[in-house]
């Protein structure tokens, strides 16, 4: 890390942290690194000691457009002087007008398509159940282990990436059904891809064939390419045969791009990889570059089967938060930012390839653009090995970089699309640097290890 600060900084990150404490729960946070941030611009982050890191997260792929990008700035501050809110539950505002139709033409929908918006993933996720519901008439959700949908109560009980995100607090939102997501950990040493697909394709079936009719389910939701879960793209032909079966039983196929959208991949939408068409798709994180906006996008038959105010919040779409979309929009266009993202994510797959080749603990590495999860393992048993992921994440933050974990031995790599070659070049030289240390065995776990990621 490098110290921007010349003289002793007037507060520290411990006494800040130390007070906020005091007054903010365990549950709001997942926890990595002892460190309050303080400003950023483009893929650089400061914390109030002056300390600047490369940021390896984006905000948890909520800044794909960069920190503080001055054209998104510029928009806010314009937006701001004239008004900040009024509930656009009641009237429209011209941001979100020009907004909407905006977001219906990118979705990779054909025929009319319909917005509505949110201030978060996870409602736009409870909306993909609602209009499900309300337009097939049918109360079952099936969505998938490893998903990370959100932290609302329908959101929340359609995700299955943590215990923790039930512990507690049951009785969840009824009739939701999981299904094994087909990641690569599920699939058998030696066994093909058509297997693979073949065996946990069955594994989806079992459910509709023993006590799901199919004909009361509502919606299928899946993440393309799972986020939280590990960075892990579905098999194309797994993927086909899930919608296909969908639309044999009149049930909607919807996709959450909250965390995979807004060219992360090196497209729009993550589901633009497979060349299907979902019924619904919900949007967020970098919709309007970290502001709380999300939207729900549909096709326009659903989207009219309910009535207001099934979906009306009073904030969810206010005349800022739509003005940093608008512009979020033009800067990924007009940046070429869906270009870069796949370049650089060419950049990014190479680098990792060739360290996999030097270091055995380098399990698989997957990259769709600048999105990518590389596999930590114990190099004599191939399991996974997550304190050597919590030294290597550990050290990459004290060398200057800020890169977390996945399902606690994956390394999560989702820089801002807007880095330059130079601080990748860095982060590059510093994640290898780590790599090598801990070849070496000359990297300890911090002290508390264990209570760090999810």
């Amino acid at each position: 890390m490098v110290n921007t600060q010349k003289t002793k900084p007037k507060v520290t990150n411990k006494e800040v942290l130390t007070k906020e404490k005091t007054a903010f729960a365990t549950a709001a946070r997942i926890k990595y690194y002892d460190i309050v941030l303080d400003h950023g611009h483009g893929a650089i982050v400061t914390d109030i000691e002056g300390n600047d890191y490369i940021d390896l997260l984006a905000s948890a792929s909520s800044t794909n457009t960069g920190h503080a990008h001055p054209r998104i700035v510029e928009a806010i501050q314009q937006q701001a002087a004239k008004m900040i809110q009024y509930t656009p539950a009641y009237f429209a505002n011209s941001q979100a007008a020009r907004l909407a139709p905006r977001l219906a033409e990118l979705a990779p929908m054909n025929g009319p398509v319909e917005v509505v918006w949110g201030n978060s993933g996870s409602d736009a996720n409870d909306a993909i159940i609602k209009f499900a519901r309300a337009y097939t008439g049918r109360q079952y959700i099936v969505s998938f282990t490893g998903a990370y949908h959100g932290s609302t109560y329908g959101s929340m009980t359609l995700s299955g990436v943590s215990l923790n995100m039930t512990r507690k607090m049951g009785p969840m939102l009824p009739g939701v059904i999981k299904v094994p997501f087909p990641s690569p950990w599920e699939r058998f040493v030696g066994e093909n891809e058509e297997d693979f697909v073949d065996r946990m394709f069955k594994q989806f079936m079992l459910p509709f064939e023993t006590y799901l009719p199919a004909d009361e389910v509502a919606a299928i939701i899946i993440e393309p390419i799972q986020g939280d879960g590990g960075i892990i793209k579905t098999p194309t032909s797994y993927m086909r045969k899930v919608y296909d079966f969908a639309k044999r039983n009149g049930i909607l196929f919807a996709v959450d791009e909250v965390n995979q959208g807004m060219g992360r991949t090196g497209k729009w939408w993550s589901i633009q990889h497979f060349n299907l068409e979902p019924d619904l798709m919900s949007v967020g994180k970098s919709l309007a570059s970290g502001l709380p906006l999300s939207a729900m996008v549909g096709r326009k038959e659903i989207m009219e089967s309910l009535g207001a105010p099934a979906n009306v919040y009073t904030t969810a779409g206010n005349p800022v938060t739509t003005a940093a979309a608008n512009a979020t929009l033009d800067v990924i266009q007009d940046e070429h930012l869906l270009e870069r993202s796949r370049q650089l994510g060419e950049k990014a797959a190479e680098f990792f390839k060739q360290e996999k080749k030097k270091y055995s603990f380098i399990g698989d590495v997957r990259m769709y653009g600048l999105d990518g999860g590389i596999d930590i393992v114990d190099p004599v048993t191939g399991e996974d090995d997550s304190e050597a992921t919590t030294k290597l994440m550990y050290r990459i933050f004290e060398l200057g970089a800020i890169i977390i974990s996945l399902r606690g031995s994956i390394l999560r790599f989702q820089p801002p699309l807007v880095i330059t070659e130079e601080e990748l070049d860095r982060a590059f030289a510093m994640i290898d640097q780590a790599f090598a240390e801990l070849a070496a065995g000359k990297l300890t776990a911090p002290t508390n290890a264990a209570e760090l990621g999810w």
